[in-house]
């Protein structure tokens, strides 16, 4: 019964730390990372006139859900870490493949 417990506080934890990044973080950075991002894009790319994402702060492969989402982010987001190669595709293991 004491391994259960602390299985469960374990997964909990890891779920809420790893799976939810954006549950620490504060409105003002988020805020700012996408001020910042809509001035000036990171990578040179022109930007994506219409679309459903936004900056919010996400930088890694394992916070994406698709290649579009993806490369969005790499191209328009600041201190994004999803392009190991700079060949300008990013997450080329995971969803751009």
């Amino acid at each position: 019964m004491k391994n259960l417990l602390i299985a469960l506080m374990i997964g909990a934890a890891v779920w809420h730390f790893y799976l939810k990044p954006d549950a620490g973080q504060s409105v003002s950075s988020t805020v700012f990372s996408t001020t910042a991002a809509q001035s000036k894009p990171a990578t040179g790319f022109p930007k994506v006139a219409s679309s459903s994402y936004s900056c919010d702060g996400r930088t890694h492969c394992s916070q994406m859900r698709s290649c579009e989402e993806a490369t969005f982010f790499l191209r328009n987001c600041p201190g994004t870490k999803m392009d190991g190669n700079n060949d300008g595709v990013p997450c080329e293991q995971q969803h751009c493949r």
